[in-house]
């Protein structure tokens, strides 16, 4: 008796938590099919569990925040993008970028993202040298520094970081911070007392000051920018953190692409920056004004755009860009990325590239950062080698950096991994860059990374047991939620 009033116990739990799981995932009618169906995965094989899991991770950002983001196009900065697709019109009739111009009035159409032909960018691989530079710009700062990470730990160089923002604040400097309460382990308060007490201004991204931590944690602000003076940018894939300088055992050396720009593009990157604080900090906005938006005359030569995409925007900027770059490629396509988690349309386009006779190779890491998401990469990487293309897994240490080059011309450095969630749930910036010689350079650093890397062919993956080839599967079916 007993059994079987347990059995109806369960066949009720069953029919409620299907019920409930049909009406929380399929009520967002804007959701992508197959995140629904991931989400409904979820929800059936954990019951209860399940939905405490999509409370965290499945919710999406509120209306509120979505129309906060939207709206701080109204500062001015709209001045700088009127003025900058002028100069894009008027290159209508110059050889130096006619496959490019398919590119700039792209991303102007889709969210303004300013044009700038006159850039000096540095190209940074080491954590070393990229966190020495940037000490040495900030040291330098006279009237402002912004910054926006993802990660920024309370650790050893996260104190230093904090401790030098906190003499330029005690110099009059206007020193402000955003960052991801998640990536950052928490709001860890105590890390940033001192630099508050000296006049900065600290905020976790679209969190209020009450919450301890976030609920929306599906939703992140990975973006990495630092603005000094409104004359250099830093934008890339380094964090602030002990690990970025290969100080963990777990990831050993890690290899990660940055760059340093001085040009006008760095007001883009302002840009990007004004607009995210202000819909984080509701009583301290800021406002378009020359000491934030100088001119500049460097005399560079690297043509760019700075590109950001997020929930707050349908169009998925970035993710149309790395489309774009793969199917107008005629001879070259060079991918690194940590998470390779593509959608269909990628997976797609690079297969029909490699058989129309591009060269087509991408690198991921050799060691997993998250376990789901590694092996859900390994998956991915697996269909590809067997597609004929080249893939390799970088051994010296940790691979971070997020990069495509096409044909020696055209470069994405930024954020944005080549995963379903930088495509649509993360905050992310990238950098577009039209330039031969930055192409060659970032092709080279490519080919230095192959003398660390392993080939993965299909006989390489063939051998691997059975049981890592149903953890690829099976990870590979949650990947629209990863």
């Amino acid at each position: 008796m007993a059994e079987h009033w347990l059995m109806i116990l369960i066949e009720i739990i069953f029919v409620v938590n299907s019920f409930a799981a049909i009406l929380t995932v399929f009520r967002d009618r804007y959701r992508d099919i197959t995140s629904i169906w991931a989400w409904m995965l979820v929800l059936l094989l954990f019951p209860g569990i399940g939905f405490l899991i999509y409370f965290l991770f499945g919710r999406k950002l509120s209306g509120h925040h979505i129309f906060n983001m939207q709206t701080q196009e109204v500062l001015g900065i709209d001045k700088i993008a009127d003025n900058q697709q002028k100069e894009v019109m008027a290159l209508s009739d110059s050889e130096r970028y006619v496959e490019e111009q398919a590119f700039i009035r792209l991303f102007l159409q889709n969210e303004q993202a300013i044009f700038s032909n006159q850039n000096e960018v540095n190209i940074l691989t080491d954590g070393h040298e990229k966190f020495k530079q940037l000490f040495i710009d900030i040291k330098a700062a006279k009237h402002h520094i912004n910054v926006e990470y993802y990660t920024i730990y309370n650790d050893k160089l996260g104190n230093e970081f904090v401790d030098l923002l906190t003499e330029k604040a005690k110099e009059g400097v206007r020193v402000r911070v955003i960052y991801d309460s998640w990536g950052s382990g928490g709001k860890n308060n105590k890390l940033y007392k001192r630099l508050r007490e000296a006049g900065g201004h600290v905020e976790a991204f679209l969190m209020p000051k009450w919450q301890i931590m976030p609920l929306h944690v599906n939703n992140h602000d990975h973006r990495k920018l630092v603005i000094i003076d409104g004359d250099i940018g830093y934008i890339g894939g380094f964090n602030i953190g002990d690990q970025y300088l290969g100080r963990l055992e777990k990831f050993g050396y890690w290899r990660d692409t940055h760059l340093r720009v001085v040009g006008d593009a760095v007001l883009a990157m302002q840009s990007r920056f004004f607009m995210d604080w202000n819909a984080t900090n509701k009583y301290q906005k800021l406002k378009f004004g020359e000491e934030y938006f100088p001119s500049h005359d460097t005399g560079g030569d690297v043509a760019m755009q700075i590109v950001s995409s997020g929930p707050d925007s349908e169009s998925n900027q970035i993710y149309q860009g790395y489309l774009r770059m793969i199917s107008m490629a005629h001879e070259s396509i060079t991918i690194q990325s940590p998470y390779f988690i593509p959608n269909q349309a990628i997976m797609d386009s690079l297969a029909i590239a490699a058989k129309s006779g591009v060269h087509v190779r991408i690198m991921i890491p050799s060691k997993p950062d998250h376990m789901f998401v590694y092996r859900a990469t390994e998956y991915y990487a697996s269909v590809l080698a067997n597609d004929g293309i080249e893939v390799y897994a970088y051994n010296k240490g940790f691979l971070h950096a997020k990069t495509i080059v096409i044909d020696n011309r055209i470069v994405s450095v930024g954020s944005a991994n080549m995963d379903i969630r930088s495509f649509s749930l993360n905050f992310e910036v990238n950098a577009f860059l039209y330039s031969e010689r930055l192409a060659l350079e970032m092709e080279a650093i490519f080919e230095k990374d192959l003398l660390d890397s392993q080939l993965l062919t299909s006989e390489y993956f063939a051998a691997q047991s059975s049981w890592k080839r149903f953890k690829q599967f099976f990870s590979r079916l949650l990947t629209p939620i990863l």
